[in-house]
């Protein structure tokens, strides 16, 4: 991603499912259902214009066609402001 011109990102072990669902594991002798898979979740804040760029270099080396691969959700975000500097809008994310 740093060769897309990503300056910084957020990445967080999240837990979750979607169409894999879960797994049963034994525990004691006990069999229980686990709905919730380890994930990883990663957030970038970008300008406008570097988004389909970024988008590409995931699919690029993220994609393996099997279900986990994942999804990238592309939003818009109404204000950013860098508290240190009190930088608003695009110079905050720069």
């Amino acid at each position: 991603l740093t060769s897309a011109g990503i300056t910084g990102m957020t990445i967080s072990e999240v837990k979750g499912f979607g169409r894999q669902k879960g797994h049963t594991e034994l525990y004691r002798g006990a069999e229980y259902t686990v709905d919730f898979l380890p994930k990883v979740k990663i957030e970038i804040l970008t300008p406008d214009e570097m988004a389909p760029k970024i988008v590409e270099t995931i699919l690029e080396s993220a994609q393996t066609g099997k279900i986990g691969d994942g999804k990238i959700f592309v939003s818009s975000v109404e204000e950013v402001i860098r508290i240190r500097t009190n930088e608003r809008g695009e110079e905050a994310i720069r």
